[in-house]
Order: C-alpha cells, then sequence, then structure tokens
C-alpha cells in the first residue's frame, strides 16, 4: 500500500449504530451549520447508515448519499427507503446535476487522497454552493494511538506499529488546500471533544476493534486480547474516569464557500 492510498475497512454496521453512534450523534450538531432548504439538492458524503441524511431528508432538501461501505448502505435503504443512498467513493463520485451543499461527518480522516477528494467536492457544488464537514484534526485519539503502536511493538508487531490509518490534519493545512482548489473558507474551528465509550469494561479495545481494524490485522485471537488488555492497562490512568472509558477526540470543523466554477 503506498502512502496516498486509504484503507478498505469492513464496516459492522449494527455495531456501528449500537455501540458507536456517538459518531453520528454528535454530528447532529453539524446539521445547525448546514441548515437544509426544502428542494436544496445536497449530497451527504460518507453518510454511514444513514441518520443523518435522514435528517436532512426530514428539512425537505433533495439527498443523494454516499458511502464507499457496501454493509453500510445496504442498512441506510433498509431503514430509510425513500431516499437516494449509493455505494460510491468520495473521491470518484461526480454528478452532472451539481449540489447546493455537501454535507460531510466523520469522514473525510479516513481518505489520504486529500487533494483528490478536495476536487470531487468542488466539482460537485454549483457556483455559490457551500461545504460543511467535520473530521478528526490534528492530534486527534493521541492517546489511544500512541498506547496501541506502543504495545503492539511490545509483542514483536512492528509492521502494524507503523501503520498510519488516519489522516488528521491541522486547521492550517486542511483550510489551505481547501483554499487552494478555490474554496473560500468563512469559519474553521479546531477543538476537543472527550468522548464516552458505551462500553464500560473494554471501551478502549471496542473502540480499537471498530475503528482501528488494520492494526489488528493477522494478529492471532488470543494475542490481539492480551495486546488490547494492555492498551487499557496503560490508558487507564488517562482515559477511565468516573467508571466510563473515553476517547480524546480532537475535531475539526470547517464551513467553505465555491464562489467560482
Amino acid at each position: 500500500m503506498t502512502a496516498t492510498e486509504s484503507i478498505q475497512i469492513k464496516w459492522d454496521s449494527s455495531l456501528y449504530d449500537n455501540k458507536h453512534d456517538f459518531v453520528f450523534k454528535y454530528g447532529e450538531d453539524l446539521l445547525n451549520l448546514l441548515l437544509p432548504q426544502k428542494d436544496e439538492r445536497i449530497l451527504d458524503l460518507g453518510c454511514g447508515t444513514g441518520y443523518l441524511t435522514s435528517c436532512i431528508a426530514a428539512a425537505g432538501a433533495i439527498v443523494t448519499a454516499i458511502d464507499s461501505s457496501a454493509e453500510m448502505i445496504q442498512k441506510a435503504r433498509l431503514e430509510y427507503p425513500g431516499i437516494d443512498f449509493r455505494v460510491s467513493s468520495a473521491t470518484v463520485f461526480l454528478d452532472e446535476n451539481r449540489f447546493d451543499a455537501i454535507f460531510s461527518n466523520a469522514v473525510l480522516h479516513w481518505i489520504k487522497e486529500k487533494e483528490l477528494v478536495i476536487d470531487r467536492m468542488f466539482r460537485n457544488l454549483k457556483s455559490n454552493g457551500r461545504l460543511i464537514m467535520e473530521m478528526g484534526g490534528k492530534q486527534n485519539v493521541d492517546g489511544i494511538l500512541n498506547a496501541l503502536k506502543t504495545v503492539l511493538q511490545q509483542h514483536g508487531f512492528t509492521e502494524q506499529a507503523a501503520i498510519e490509518q488516519w489522516y488528521f490534519p491541522s486547521l492550517s493545512e486542511y483550510c489551505t488546500l481547501l483554499e487552494r482548489r478555490g474554496f473560500r473558507v468563512t469559519f474553521a474551528a479546531h477543538f476537543n471533544r472527550e468522548t464516552e465509550l458505551k462500553n464500560t469494561e473494554h471501551g478502549i479495545g471496542e473502540w480499537i476493534k471498530m475503528f482501528g481494524a488494520s492494526y489488528l490485522k493477522n494478529i492471532p485471537a488470543l494475542e490481539m486480547a492480551a495486546i488490547l488488555g494492555d492498551v487499557e492497562t496503560m490508558l487507564r490512568p488517562t482515559h477511565y474516569c468516573e467508571e466510563k472509558w473515553w476517547a480524546d477526540y480532537r475535531r475539526l470543523r470547517i464551513v467553505a464557500i465555491k464562489e467560482h466554477n
């Protein structure tokens, strides 16, 4: 795998909804920046199981929603049959009928081909169309990631420890990329959001298995359990409080306008 390729994850859509619904629940606040209007054409880029898409559609907007995960799209179609859900990559999707707005929550940090996806977003928008997005920002889950890599090294899994699964840019870095392509950034914030994990016993281990599966690839089950146990032991002083596990999230939230074609 090259440095620019994004890692493909096979998602468990039921586990995602039942144990990690904070991903889209926190995204509800992002809808206040989108403010979808009746009959607007809106692209939900990286829609997951479709909950936020349904909120946009409920406002009267005409929504097209894409996700690269067939498992996620399958569940979204079952839950919200009246919405146009498609299996497609954000680096590939292009609609000849351009959109009034693009909405993207907790997706863009999975895509290392950052210039390519920004170009696709720009080309998919009408003139004066708006981009409303949130992604993992600089230092996102640093505590979890550093502990995991340290423990992987200790167990002899140096190849897995060297993986760089995500792209977590600084505010200035991502705004510069957007402006270079022709966007005008009108709002940008990089902020801490400590996030409670539902599993009070093994919240960190469950989070890693859901979102950091590539770090555990080809590791036998017993060894994996030992690794996750060691990671939780290492993080307990900093990530366990009031009998709950917390993830050290740092988010990047941006609103940008495509002023000209």
